[in-house]
C-alpha cells in the first residue's frame, strides 16, 4: 500500500470563503480523499502544524508526499525543507502541484533560485495535451485533458530540462506550458503538475484525480529503493551564488 502525506499551506480555506465553499475539508482533503479512494494510506499536513506537519517521523512513514503551496512559501522553514530534500534523495517520491514551482522543496530539489514563469488570471480554458502517450502518467486518461477554468500558466519556465515530457498545456489566451513533468532526483522522483488554482474546483474533476493517482504510482519508490538505508546518499549541495 502507497503511504501518502499531502501537505498543503491550508490558508485560502480558512480565510476566503470562495475557497471554502469549493474545498470545505480544504485542498488537502479534498486530494486525500481521492487517493484513499484509490487504496492509498493517507494523512494530511499543514503549514501551521509544529515542524509543519513534517517530523522526520512523518517523512519516514511517506512513500509520496504531495505539496500544494501558493502565499506562503517563505514561511516554511529551511530545517523541513532539507528534511524533505533528503528524503526525496533517500527514495521518497514528490508531487508538486500548482503554485508550488515556487515552494521551498522543489526550487531545493531543482536547483533554481525562482521557478519562475508568466501567469494571470482570467478564467481561461486549458488543454492539457499528452506528449507521451505511453507514460505511466497518462494512463486511461487520453490525448488531453480539457479544464473548463484556472489560472494562466505561461512559458519560459524556470526548471531544468524535465527527464519526462508528459503534458503541455494550451491556454485559451494563448500561451503553453510544460505542465506535467517529471525528474529523477537521487534514488527518489519529482513530479509538478500545474493545474489547480484554489478558486476553481480542479481537484473534484474526475480526470485531474486520475492523474493525481498515476502521479503518486509513478513516484513511489520501488522495492530495490526501499531496500537504500538513510546516509546512503549525500546531502544536496547548496547552491552556489
Amino acid at each position: 500500500m502507497i503511504r501518502a502525506t499531502v501537505w498543503n499551506e491550508f490558508f485560502h480555506e480558512t480565510h476566503v470563503p470562495e475557497v471554502m465553499a469549493i474545498y470545505p475539508d480544504g485542498i488537502h482533503g479534498a486530494i486525500a480523499a481521492t487517493l484513499k479512494e484509490a487504496g492509498m494510506e493517507t494523512r494530511c499536513a499543514w503549514l501551521e502544524q509544529p515542524e509543519h506537519g513534517l517530523t522526520q517521523e512523518v517523512l519516514d512513514q511517506t512513500d509520496v508526499l504531495f505539496w500544494w503551496g501558493h502565499m506562503r512559501h517563505e514561511m516554511v522553514s529551511d530545517e523541513v525543507t532539507e528534511r524533505v530534500a533528503l528524503r526525496v534523495q533517500n527514495g521518497m517520491g514528490l508531487v508538486a502541484l500548482h503554485s508550488a514551482h515556487a515552494s521551498k522543496p522543489f526550487k531545493r530539489l531543482m536547483g533554481t533560485r525562482t521557478g519562475a514563469l508568466r501567469w494571470r488570471e482570467s478564467e481561461d480554458k486549458q488543454l492539457m495535451w499528452c506528449v507521451s502517450p505511453g507514460h505511466p502518467i497518462a494512463q486511461g486518461l487520453g490525448e488531453y485533458i480539457t479544464i473548463p477554468m484556472d489560472e494562466t500558466y505561461g512559458e519560459f519556465f524556470e526548471i531544468p530540462t524535465p527527464d519526462d515530457l508528459v503534458y503541455i498545456s494550451w491556454f485559451s489566451g494563448g500561451e503553453v506550458f510544460r505542465s506535467v513533468c517529471s525528474w529523477n532526483r537521487g534514488a527518489g522522483r519529482v513530479v509538478y503538475i500545474q493545474c489547480g488554482h484554489e478558486t476553481y474546483p480542479v481537484y473534484h474533476q474526475p480526470e485531474v484525480k486520475r492523474l493525481l493517482v498515476n502521479a503518486a504510482k509513478w513516484v513511489m519508490p520501488g522495492e530495490a529503493l526501499l531496500t537504500l538505508g538513510e546516509g546512503r546518499h549525500a546531502k544536496i549541495p547548496p547552491i552556489q551564488e
